[in-house]
């Protein structure tokens, strides 16, 4: 619609070079009925749109109520987990993870890679169930910090980076059970009893 505007106008402006040169009037009308014909197609296009804007808008609101009856039939006395959205919709982020201050001081001087989302303040492990499908960007730890994000508090990376670093500068029999199983790492049944002190 907006390029028969267009061409509407310009054929007015076309139309108006010969009724300015020329002593004829009727070049004249002819660019002021382009120019009319113009506004009236404009207008015709607002009002379509408009007009399918409300209808669009007032689908949605019908598809996302849930009358009270519904949603009580829903729930049926348990907890029900909220449906899920798609990936590029609005959705809580999640908490920011409660790192201990060593683990913040190891995570500091690292470079291994996070997962970062544009416009959301937490970076991530690259398993994290909250990154789902959603795109990311990788980025050093290190300056995923120096920019301002935070850790997640549903993948832990700085407890896990943190785990993995010491598990990584440790010898086996000399590494916490916990940093071990942070890590990923498997020990034997021996050095999990020599490190707990256990017989």
């Amino acid at each position: 619609m907006l390029s028969i505007v267009l061409l509407l106008v310009l054929a007015a402006l076309g139309l108006l070079v010969p009724a300015l040169t020329s002593a004829q009037t009727y070049w004249a009308w002819l660019s002021v009925g382009a120019s009319g014909a113009a506004a009236v197609v404009l207008a015709l296009d607002w009002w379509l749109r408009r007009r399918s804007g409300a209808r669009a808008a007032g689908a949605a609101a019908v598809d996302h109520q849930v009358s009270g009856g519904d949603h009580a039939a829903a729930l049926g006395g348990a907890a029900v987990e909220a449906p899920r959205s798609s990936p590029d919709q609005a959705e809580p982020e999640p908490g920011e993870e409660d790192t201990d201050a060593a683990d913040a001081l190891v995570v500091s001087d690292l470079t291994d890679e996070v997962r970062v989302v544009d416009e959301r303040p937490r970076y991530h492990l690259a398993g994290c169930s909250w990154l789902a499908a959603r795109p990311s960007l990788g980025l050093p730890v290190n300056e995923a910090r120096q920019l301002g994000f935070t850790p997640c508090a549903v993948c832990r990376p700085d407890a896990g980076l943190a785990a993995a670093r010491r598990a990584a500068t440790l010898p086996s029999a000399d590494r916490d059970p916990a940093d071990r199983d942070r890590a990923g790492e498997q020990g034997s049944t021996a050095d999990r009893e020599r490190a707990t002190g256990q017989d």
